[in-house]
């Protein structure tokens, strides 16, 4: 059997602005078409009654246009999630791998997003040096910026 990782999702409050962010501090780009979902076959999937999402893929960066993607999707209805941890049980955090982590801080505070702790750099046995820094988008989603040396 053929497994291939396709894309993870994220419920946001304003799927475009959040998309905004990610095109505009990673370099994500829109993979259209821009979704506009609901009817029968939503409900059921769902779960939930006259569910709506709207929302799109974005491409990342580093990848074709094959690759796995960030989904952002805004529902209707949405439940609000509150202050996310880095220790919380579940889905934590997205990384990306850049070349320049404090640069990409700055974009990332300079587009709504804030730090989570602070920037780090430590040997990892086996595995090289790792300049690493948690920091949140501005719907508050985790994201790890890293550089390996």
């Amino acid at each position: 059997m053929k497994i291939k990782f396709v894309h993870v999702n994220i419920v946001a409050s304003d799927w475009k602005g959040l998309a905004d962010f990610y095109i505009k501090v990673f370099g994500c780009t829109i993979k259209p078409p821009e979704r506009d979902l609901s009817g029968e076959w939503i409900d059921s999937l769902t779960g939930l009654k006259n569910a709506h999402i709207t929302g799109a893929h974005l491409h990342l960066p580093g990848y074709d246009e094959h690759g796995p993607t960030i989904e952002i999707f805004q529902y209707n209805e949405s439940v609000t999630a509150g202050k996310r941890s880095i220790n919380r049980e579940g889905f934590a955090h997205i990384a990306f791998a850049v070349d320049d982590v404090e640069e990409i801080l700055k974009a990332v505070i300079k587009n709504g997003g804030s730090t989570i702790g602070g920037t780090v750099s430590s040997k990892v046995t086996g595995a090289g040096t790792l300049h690493v820094v948690y920091a949140s988008d501005p719907e508050g989603n985790i994201i790890e910026i890293q550089k390996w040396g």
